[in-house]
């Protein structure tokens, strides 16, 4: 499967997928997007009604690492305790994730040395990077994953319906949705009629909340 690098529209890279006319992130701002739809409306929305010692996240796409990334960043200055699962099939290589411009963008030149590091580290472990943050990349499929644990959060980041219509279906809604905790919620870029209903179907109740620039809505739904 051939990737490559693309800047989009607030600077930032993505990466895209020729094969399948995707990319990892919107082309109108891979930044903005994730701020938007995984951290204002996910992470910042979930700690304003969370109380306890340990938020735990399951993404699904690990990707370029930037939501891990920005996680890490905000778990730092929140001084929150998180642990953190993402699930990733085909993961990207050193040489195309040592280029990702995000520490540069965000000027904070040591969220290199962090990007670098979510990205090094091993799979299917434990691993605490700060006594705030700990990792467990998990290589595979979702659909082959068994969880042993509760999550308060889902960002949903898999390539959209078009590409990977196996991943938006009532089934893999309602394994997301036995895995969060009473009042955990799902949160993802994709706002699809057949997405929500599928949602729906699955037992969620779902919210239409803006969405990042040049893309109307997004969706955010609850257990």
């Amino acid at each position: 499967m051939e990737r490559r690098l693309q800047i989009t529209a607030d600077g930032s890279h993505t990466v895209s997928v020729p094969e399948w006319n995707v990319t990892y992130h919107s082309i109108h701002g891979a930044i903005r997007e994730s701020l938007h739809v995984y951290i204002e409306e996910g992470l910042k929305y979930q700690l304003s009604k969370k109380a306890g010692d340990v938020l735990s996240i399951l993404e699904m796409g690990f990707g370029t690492g930037l939501n891990a990334l920005l996680t890490f960043r905000e778990s730092i200055r929140e001084r929150k305790r998180i642990y953190y699962q993402t699930i990733e099939q085909y993961p990207l290589t050193y040489t195309e994730t040592d280029p990702l411009n995000y520490a540069e963008q965000l000027k904070e030149p040591s969220s290199q040395s962090c990007l670098i590091t979510l990205h090094s580290v091993p799979w299917d472990e434990d691993v605490q990077l700060h006594p705030d943050f700990c990792l467990h990349k998990i290589h595979g499929a979702l659909q082959d994953v068994v969880f042993t644990r509760a999550f308060d959060i889902v960002y949903y980041d898999a390539f959209d319906p078009v590409a990977q219509p196996e991943l938006w279906t009532e089934d893999i809604f309602g394994k997301l949705y036995n895995c969060l905790v009473p009042g955990g919620i799902l949160v993802t870029y994709c706002s699809k009629g057949n997405v929500r209903r599928a949602m729906m179907a699955a037992g969620f109740t779902v919210e239409k909340l803006p969405g990042p620039p040049h893309k109307r809505e997004m969706i955010r739904a609850i257990r």
